[in-house]
């Protein structure tokens, strides 16, 4: 929803600048991402919290998080990084299956890196900035 639509519907205190928002036809308003943290790859809008929640469904996910990485031919690619549960295990090439199952072609993560565990804040929030820094500075 844009902007004017948004101020018509809640004019006194809403602002939609950071996020990404969803307003349904009943009024009801769910935030779908942020927008820092979508990728554009190869001129497509990927929300990463939608591959998050495939990558969730997946029995072996404890946690993940998607990023965007930089692509010189896309501009960015999806990378997905994952913690496995306990005495699960998982590879690359089922992760990438699962995703191709439920996500559009261009959504699918291109690169899968296993993990321990992710940085998270004190409150225990993903630090997708870090990660993404990270893969900025591996490059």
């Amino acid at each position: 929803m844009n902007e004017k639509k948004a101020a018509a519907l809640y004019p006194e205190n809403v602002s939609f600048q950071f996020d990404i928002p969803n307003i349904t036809l009943e009024g009801y308003v769910t935030i779908i991402d942020r927008k820092k943290d979508m990728i554009i790859a190869g001129g497509y809008n990927i929300y990463p919290r939608e591959i998050e929640e495939v990558l969730y469904e997946h029995p072996a996910v404890k946690e993940a998080v998607a990023i965007g990485v930089p692509d010189k031919y896309r501009g960015e690619t999806v990378k997905a990084i994952i913690v496995l549960k306990d005495g699960k295990e998982a590879t690359e090439e089922e992760i990438i299956a699962h995703c191709r199952k439920n996500l559009a072609a261009y959504k699918v993560p291109h690169i899968v890196e296993f993990r321990a565990e992710l940085p998270k804040t004190n409150v225990g929030k993903i630090l997708r900035r870090a990660l993404r820094e990270e893969a900025l500075r591996s490059k």
